[in-house]
């Protein structure tokens, strides 16, 4: 492949060594808070070990429209059908299969485990930073 195709590289350079995860139980007021103390857009619903949904800004902006917000559980809006990739899967590859699924948030999986969140945001970065990208990932993003 190009090392000059920012589709290129591998979604594992684009997740943090931390997952966030929340409680079931947790009110959303408790969910948001998370989010923005955290600076992502979703959240996993469980542990890092055992993900039972993910919950995003969009799902929140939902609950409050709906004026169900206040009374709502993490539990109550998480989508529990998830969609995941391997680490080693290209951005492009992932890229694709959130457009086929209409999906904004992928799980990464490294080795069987839940290794992180790659978001819509994070793949359009890659190809706003075009060919730059290299020089922030090093060796290991490399394609």
């Amino acid at each position: 492949m190009d090392s000059s195709d920012p589709g290129a590289f591998r979604v594992d350079v684009l997740i943090n060594d931390t997952v966030v995860c929340v409680e079931p139980t947790a009110i959303l007021r408790d969910v948001a808070g998370v989010l923005i103390g955290n600076s992502i857009g979703a959240v996993v619903v469980g542990s890092q070990d055992n993900p039972a949904g993910i919950v995003s800004q969009h799902d929140i902006v939902r609950a409050v429209a709906d004026g169900t917000a206040a009374s709502t559980t993490a539990a109550d809006i998480a989508h529990t059908r998830l969609f995941w990739c391997d680490a080693s899967t290209t951005v492009a590859e992932v890229a694709t299969q959130m457009m086929a699924q209409y999906v904004r948030h992928i799980l990464v999986e490294d080795n069987g485990r839940l290794a992180g969140i790659v978001s819509a945001r994070d793949l359009l970065g890659v190809y706003a930073i075009g060919s730059n990208f290299a020089w922030r990932t090093g060796p290991q993003g490399s394609p």
